[in-house]
Formats: structure tokens, C-alpha cells, sequence
């Protein structure tokens, strides 16, 4: 059947294509929650050991996970902000971080915990050294104040002491408000150890898009380490951030030095296990929280490379600039996504009015295509000869109507990355039944209302379809995505519909100047011949 399509609807059918494929998997196929989840009988601590000099290889070898029972840990400090409570636990670890805004619950209404139960938590260490690292596994941290309220802009520093055989361990962690920390992990004899990064929380609801783990080292380079698709070992240095991070939030270290060397290795459910090689005066920083844009900005420039739109983060990063600070001008999301709508619309205005313009000048030779076709059907070289010609002789590209739309194809997927990724619409209500554009239409009103205006749009917009089956599969294409848009967020599903709202109402544009220009032809038609009879 495909054999039949013009080589203009070809591109369109790939196209659409992508469109359905790109978003479906997205919907049909969310990145899946860790195993460990659901298989309480794995062990508790991330399979990973620090890769050794040859001389120690053994040595390192004998620290396997398996081969250590962990104590069960009890809340040591617990630190209050207004955004956040933090607990350290008795084994100098982070054991928990809830966020106290409603803004992040769950469809539930529970609070958000940001630290996974399973596997290894941020600040945990494990030495090299067999013996000690199983000492370090019972012997619990002391602290020299158990309970930390932090103001709207202050901060608070907690020492943190392990005495383990022949070795002293001291952290030194300053807290702030804002969700960051500094950090400085002493050792009284040299040791060989590993700090780990932690997990990237377990909000299953919001796995949209890719979770996992990331690395942002060297000159700008971002790598990406999927969970269930993790092979073997990768050691980085002139490493800016690491992060464990899901759609929405995120565990950082930053503002190490550079020569520190990196890890990430599987666990054993093939997710990334993220850890740092320290030193024994090892100072850097962190940050556990939403990876909202102007907040990392605040701690720290360099962690805005944490959020992370895809293949496409050169056209969102700073389509997503824009659309704060449109939300900086107008002070709601809803209406900043519409202005942003209406600014990528003037932005393509050059490529969408010629993709329209081709089509109607395809649609008006189309009868004469068809006569040449039917002429030279027994000869296709001399067919397409013809009918490349035709076009040419009246301005018409048969590839005319897609191109332009493929060359927005980054655009729109950079969009969908970008309101699907922003932690910002959260809890951000547009009007009336809206109340936060991060979550789906609760009454399925908009994507109805994209489907609706995708089939009248597809209604007006030129086509000249030989074949009845081809013309059913494209009707069908507007209730395709409607059905995949239903779940997704409704910021997403607003700009969709505005979109649409501008295309047809662009596409009706086009359609009435073509109506004229046709109107005039056939007067000057009929002037013509009255003349001749005359």
C-alpha cells in the first residue's frame, strides 16, 4: 500500500510516525521502578567495589557487599527546614529527606521522600580494607547535636564522629535551607575509601521520562547511565556533578576536586550505582531536592546541568528560559505556556506558511498529476519525468509540506521535554478545573479538545489522497494521540491544544487567499471568453 502514497505523504506518514512512536513508548513503556522494590530478599547495599591498583585487587575484593551484614540504623540528627526534614542515621548517612510543600505529594497525598530504601544512601562510605569496612557496618557515629531547625536563610553545621580500630572518621556537614550542603569527610589515618552517591528517589507516578544516573564532566559533556541498562564499570575524572535523579528531583555532589575519580557500576538490577574516591581530608558539596531551575541556579551555576531535556537539551534549555521568564512577566504558568505557544508560532511562521502554500498549490495541480499519471502509467520514467516537470512549471515542492514540519520536529520535542520535565508546573494551577498543570486533565476536557481541533485542522488542511485506505489512516491519527495525551500533563496537553489553535486558524488563512486567487482566475476565465464571443 505505501507504494501509493506520493512521496509528500510518505513524509508526512514518517512523520506522524515518529510523533505516535516517540510519545507512545513514553506512555505505554514508563521507565520501569527498581527491582529491588518488589524483592525485599535483595541485600541492602549497592553492589559495587572500588576498582584497585593490581597490588590491592584482592584486598578490594574482599569487601563485596554480599559479605557484610548492615545493623539496623536508627535516626541519629534530624534536621528541619521549611521546604525539607532531613534525618542522618547511625551510620552517618542520609537516611531520608521528606519535602513538607503539598505541592510535591503524591496522587495519595502523602509527602515526598526523596531517599530510596533500597541500596546505597549519600554520605555512605566503604573502605577497601575488608576488616575495616565490616567494623564500620556495626560501629554506629556520635554526633554533637541531635536536633537542627534552619531558619528561612540560615544554616547549621553538624559533626559527625566514628571510632573504628586504629581510625577516627569526621564529618563535618553544614546544612541550608535552600536543599544544599557542605561537606568534609576526615580521616586520622590514610585509608582507602569510597562515598557514595545514593539513589535516585522511588516516585513511581512521575517516572515519565528516562531515571537514572548522570555524570557532567570535561568541556560540557553529559553522560547518562539508565536504570536497568547499565553494563560493567565507567570511571570518569574532571567530573563538574554527579547526580541520581528521576523526572522531577534529584541527589547531587559537586565542587570536588577534579582529579577525583568516579564511578558508576550496576547493581543488580543493572541501575546505576554512583560513588566517588576519597581522600582523607575530602571536602565538596551536595544538594537533595526538585530540580527547580532558579534554585540550583542560586546554590550554584554549574547545577543547572542536572536538569536534563534529552536528545534535545540545546533547543529546550533555553526554550525553557523563556518560558520563565514569561512567567516572570505574567506570574502563572497556564498563561506563560500560551505565550510561549504564540512566540514559537511567530518563530515558525516562515516554515508553517510555506509547508501550507506548497499544499495548496499541490492540491490545485492535482487533477493535472492525475492526467499524466493516467497518460504515461506504462512508462514510469517518463511519468515522473512529467510530473516533475508539472511541478516546476508551477512552483510546486512535493516535498513542499513536510519538510518544513521536519525541520520543527526538534522544536516540538524539545517543548514536550521541557513541560514534562519542569518541576515548576507543580502544584502551578492555569484556571478554573486546572489546578496543577503537572498532573493530567482530571475531566479529560483538553485532550479532547486537542483531538477535536487536530481532526478540524487535518479537515482543512489540503490533500490529495488517491486511496480511500489512506485516507482513513490519517482520520485516525487525531484519536491516536488523543488516547496518548489523556495521562500526560496538562501543561503539555495545553500547549498542544493552543498550538492547534494556531494552525488552524493559519491553515483557514491560507485556505481564504487561495480561494480568492482561484475566484479571480476563474473571472478573468469567463472575462476571457466573453471577450472571444464578443
Amino acid at each position: 500500500m505505501l507504494e501509493k502514497f506520493t512521496p509528500n505523504q510518505r513524509l508526512l506518514v514518517a512523520v506522524a510516525l515518529s510523533f505516535v512512536f516517540f510519545i507512545g513508548y513514553t506512555t505505554l513503556f514508563p521507565p520501569n521502578a527498581s527491582k529491588s522494590e518488589t524483592n525485599s530478599t535483595n541485600v541492602s547495599e549497592a553492589k559495587a567495589v572500588v576498582e584497585q591498583p593490581t597490588a590491592v585487587q584482592s584486598e578490594a575484593n574482599a569487601t563485596s557487599t554480599s559479605d557484610i551484614k548492615t545493623v539496623t540504623t536508627d535516626t541519629l540528627t534530624t534536621i528541619s527546614a521549611k521546604e525539607f526534614t532531613l534525618k542522618i542515621d547511625t551510620l552517618g548517612r542520609v537516611s531520608s529527606v521528606v519535602l513538607s510543600n503539598a505541592k510535591h505529594n503524591g496522587k495519595d497525598g502523602k509527602l515526598s521522600e526523596l531517599i530510596s530504601s533500597e541500596g546505597a544512601k549519600p554520605l555512605q562510605i566503604r573502605f577497601a580494607d575488608a576488616a575495616l569496612n565490616e567494623a564500620a557496618a556495626k560501629t554506629p557515629y556520635t554526633t554533637d547535636v541531635t536536633n537542627i531547625a534552619l531558619g528561612e536563610n540560615g544554616k547549621a553545621t553538624l559533626l559527625l564522629t566514628q571510632n573504628l580500630p586504629e581510625l577516627t572518621v569526621t564529618k563535618t556537614l553544614t546544612f541550608y535551607a535552600d536543599g544544599h550542603y557542605d561537606a568534609k569527610v576526615s580521616l586520622s589515618n590514610e585509608k582507602r575509601y569510597s562515598l557514595y552517591l545514593g539513589q535516585h528517589p522511588q516516585i513511581i507516578e512521575q517516572m515519565m521520562t528516562v531515571v537514572g544516573g548522570m555524570i557532567y564532566s570535561g568541556d560540557n559533556l553529559t553522560t547518562i547511565f539508565e536504570d536497568g541498562d547499565v553494563e560493567g564499570r565507567s570511571l570518569f575524572s574532571d567530573v563538574h556533578l554527579v547526580s541520581a535523579f528521576d523526572q522531577y528531583y534529584a541527589t547531587i555532589f559537586y565542587g570536588f576536586d577534579k582529579s577525583t575519580q568516579v564511578t558508576v557500576e550496576r547493581d543488580t538490577n543493572s541501575n546505576p550505582v554512583t560513588y566517588l574516591e576519597g581522600t582523607p581530608n575530602f571536602t565538596f558539596n551536595g544538594y537533595i531536592g526538585p530540580k527547580e531551575y532558579k534554585t540550583l541556579e542560586a546554590i550554584n551555576p554549574v547545577l543547572v546541568n542536572a536538569i536534563e531535556f534529552g536528545w534535545f537539551t540545546f533547543v529546550a534549555a533555553p526554550i525553557f528560559k523563556v518560558l520563565m521568564w514569561l512567567h516572570g512577566l505574567l506570574g502563572n504558568w497556564g498563561w506563560s505556556i500560551i505565550a510561549l505557544t504564540v512566540l514559537i508560532r511567530i518563530f515558525l511562521y516562515p516554515l508553517t506558511h510555506k509547508g501550507m502554500v506548497s499544499m495548496q498549490k499541490i492540491k490545485d495541480i492535482a487533477p493535472r498529476i492525475k492526467e499524466v499519471q493516467e497518460k504515461y502509467k506504462g512508462d514510469p520514467t517518463r511519468m515522473n519525468a512529467a510530473v516533475m516537470e508539472m511541478y516546476k512549471k508551477h512552483g510546486a515542492n512535493p516535498l513542499g509540506g513536510c519538510l518544513p514540519l521536519v525541520l520543527q520536529i526538534p522544536v516540538f520535542f524539545a517543548i514536550y521535554r521541557v513541560l514534562l520535565n519542569a518541576v515548576e508546573l507543580q502544584g502551578a494551577p492555569w484556571l478554573l478545573w486546572i489546578t496543577d498543570l503537572s498532573r493530567m486533565d482530571p475531566y479529560y476536557i483538553l485532550p479532547i479538545l486537542m483531538g477535536a481541533t487536530m481532526y478540524y485542522q487535518q479537515k482543512i488542511t489540503p490533500s490529495n489522497f488517491t486511496d480511500p485506505l489512506q485516507e482513513k489512516i490519517f482520520k485516525f491519527l487525531p484519536l491516536i494521540f488523543m488516547f496518548f495525551f489523556i495521562t500526560f500533563p496538562s501543561g503539555l496537553v495545553l500547549y498542544w491544544f493552543v498550538n492547534n489553535l494556531f494552525s488552524i486558524a493559519q491553515q483557514y488563512m491560507v485556505n481564504k487567499q487561495f480561494e480568492a486567487a482561484r475566484a479571480l482566475r476563474h473571472e478573468a476565465h469567463l472575462a476571457e471568453k466573453h471577450h472571444e464571443k464578443d
